[in-house]
C-alpha cells in the first residue's frame, strides 16, 4: 500500500526533475522515490554506526579481535 508524502523542492531541483522526467518519459515522483529508496539504506547505516560509536565511547559496548573470537570458539587453526 502506498502512502502519500508531501515533498517541496526548490526551483532548481524541480527544474532538474522536470528535465529528467521529460527526457526519460518517467514521472518526477518516480525519480524522487528512486532517490529515497537508493539512499535510505545508507542513512540508516550511518545512524546505526553513530549509535555503535556512542556505545563504544561510553564503554557500554566493546570490540573483540576476530582471532580472539575464533580461538575462544575453538575455530582457530
Amino acid at each position: 500500500m502506498s502512502r502519500l508524502i508531501n515533498f517541496r523542492a526548490d526551483e532548481e531541483l524541480d527544474k532538474r526533475l522536470e528535465r529528467l522526467a521529460k527526457l526519460t518519459g518517467r514521472s518526477k515522483t518516480f525519480y524522487i522515490r528512486e532517490a529515497v529508496s537508493t539512499h535510505i539504506d545508507n542513512l540508516e547505516d550511518i545512524y546505526l554506526a553513530d549509535q555503535v560509536m556512542d556505545r563504544l565511547e561510553n564503554g557500554t559496548e566493546s570490540l573483540h579481535a576476530l582471532e580472539e573470537v575464533e580461538k575462544e570458539l575453538g575455530l582457530a587453526d
